[in-house]
């Protein structure tokens, strides 16, 4: 089936506009307008990585339009909420500095100056790191650190001072205060003001290790250990990468590589293989081994995963290829909504689909890592 999922790609683009991309879920079930976002974001970073290992500009055409589509020739952006101060936001920027390389717009470079202005204004923890939003107060989660640190690092390497130490601290930070020592896993939020509802008022812990948040933190390591220079602000994260990959190796799923919703509890009742965390560990896997950082048979590893999210999920419907498996969204809060409250009864209750982003880009990524393979 690997020979079809080009087609399927180019089916999602071909569907697609800048303002209604087919892979964003979220947005068509909420009847909303397109938005600068995250999700696009993934899929964009996918569309570049399609185009470096085919050698098809249709991808990277079709995420220049986009983000041509959102950027003015002032650099600013479409409907950006400046107010919101959402890290989710960020994501989208780190295919600027491609584009700018390939296509010399300097609005792209602008954009990516405000972007780097935005995280300037970022509100932060007493230790020092992002809030995730302004409607999260003193809270990290996990999502944050994929959001924000490759977007900062590529902007310090191309545009910048080439200072890392920021991005180190914060991704120190989150180890020390959301990794649990015996399991070494990563809960999905902290709350360093112990307030949040969902927080543990002793450690501002979550109760759970989601899946896709684990992937988030882990794609962010990934990528951090390859735009960083050699240095001993690299070396640090690819010790704490390898550590993590070495950590959740350890609860795949024996028979397809597949990782459970909530990691650590595999075969309880609700609990399911899903598809978006399972495609960046697989990607971090096989990333890492590329990078020399993990051992070689951690590409076994991923490329299992990989071919067990194939076997399972990825099926013909109505004639066409889909990609399932997907849990649709997962979040802490805030106040307002109590159900997002970091149990596991409600990690299994969140709706699963397919051909969302957030499962679509880290499967694709995935996918040319193991074409890197070949």
């Amino acid at each position: 089936m690997y020979e079809n999922l080009d087609a399927y790609v180019q089916r999602l683009i071909r569907e697609s506009t800048p303002d209604r991309t087919v892979w964003n879920i979220e947005k068509i079930r909420q009847g909303k307008p397109a938005s600068w976002n995250y999700i696009d974001g993934c899929m964009m970073t996918a569309l570049l990585a399609m185009t470096e290992i085919t050698g098809d500009r249709q991808y990277a055409d079709f995420a220049e339009r986009c983000i041509d589509w959102f950027v003015d020739e002032s650099g600013a952006i479409r409907g950006y909420d400046t107010a919101a101060c959402n890290l989710d936001d960020i994501n989208e920027g780190r295919v600027l500095f491609a584009l700018y390389r390939d296509t010399g717009k300097e609005k792209f470079k602008k954009a990516a100056q405000f972007l780097r202005g935005q995280l300037e204004r970022q509100p932060r923890t007493a230790e020092g790191n992002f809030w995730h939003k302004a409607i999260y107060p003193n809270q990290v989660w996990l999502d944050g650190l994929y959001m924000a640190q490759p977007f900062y690092a590529l902007y310090e390497r191309e545009f910048g001072k080439g200072d890392y130490s920021d991005i180190l601290s914060q991704v120190e930070n989150v180890r020390l205060h959301m990794r649990d020592e015996e399991k070494g896993l990563y809960y999905h939020g902290y709350d360093a003001s112990r307030k949040a509802f969902w927080a543990d008022p002793v450690t501002g812990r979550s109760q759970n290790f989601w899946l896709r948040s684990i992937g988030w933190f882990a794609v962010a390591l990934a990528d951090l250990s390859e735009i960083l220079p050699e240095g001993a602000e690299r070396a640090r994260l690819r010790e704490i990468f390898a550590e993590l990959m070495q950590s959740v190796d350890r609860y795949a799923d024996g028979e397809t590589g597949l990782y459970w919703q909530v990691v650590d509890q595999g075969g309880r009742e609700g609990n399911y293989l899903e598809t978006s965390g399972s495609s960046m560990l697989a990607y971090a896997m096989l990333k890492g081994a590329r990078l020399g950082i993990l051992d070689k048979e951690y590409a076994a590893k991923g490329e299992k995963t990989f071919r067990g999210i194939v076997d399972r999920y990825l099926s013909f419907t109505d004639g066409e290829l889909n990609l399932g498996g997907i849990c649709l969204v997962a979040g802490l809060g805030p106040e307002n909504n109590r159900r997002r409250d970091g149990s596991y009864e409600y990690y299994i209750s969140e709706p699963v689909v397919q051909n969302d982003a957030k499962g679509v880009a880290p499967f694709l990524l995935c996918y040319t890592e193991v074409k890197r393979l070949a």
